[in-house]
């Protein structure tokens, strides 16, 4: 198994709410390492290459007018398949459909305000980490902890 990184984005919805905090712990308990954090607001241009895969869906320009209302929280986090241990902490896309316990199925009604964006592979991931971070944004340090979080070996 290998340590992984994901971008996750806090939505405008989940800073207009008041919740970053209550979502950035949901992730730390889970035991996933914040390797970069920071708060930008997104552009029309950069939204058209983060969501040119929903470029011919009737929603595309809603989406886009969605995040660009309050600024967004970009997180790089890590872990031991961190990729699929944020998405499951996330929950399915439609808030109404998540399980009670996932992110979306706690904090959200919604198919789009639905809290937060995360990377579904590690290609995408990859990518999207580029899109978000400079160059020497995300920073490689010791949890203090870490031996705590896996056995040996499986990392």
């Amino acid at each position: 198994m290998a340590i992984e990184k994901t971008l996750v984005l806090l939505k405008p919805c989940t800073l207009q709410r008041g919740i970053v905090g209550e979502i950035v712990s949901i992730f730390e308990k889970k035991g996933l390492h914040i390797c970069g954090m920071k708060m930008m607001q997104l552009t029309d241009e950069l939204l058209s290459e983060h969501y040119a895969h929903l470029s011919e869906k009737p929603f595309f320009q809603r989406v886009k007018d969605a995040m660009m209302t309050a600024p967004v929280i970009a997180m790089c986090l890590s872990g031991v398949d961190a990729i699929a241990a944020v998405r499951a902490l996330a929950g399915p896309t439609n808030g109404r459909l998540a399980a009670p316990g996932t992110i979306r199925g706690s904090y959200c009604m919604s198919f789009q305000e639905n809290i937060v964006h995360a990377s579904d592979s590690p290609e995408t991931a990859e990518v999207e980490l580029k899109r978000f971070f400079r160059p020497g944004e995300i920073l490689e340090w010791d949890q203090c902890y870490f031996q705590y979080l896996y056995a040996n070996d499986e990392f």
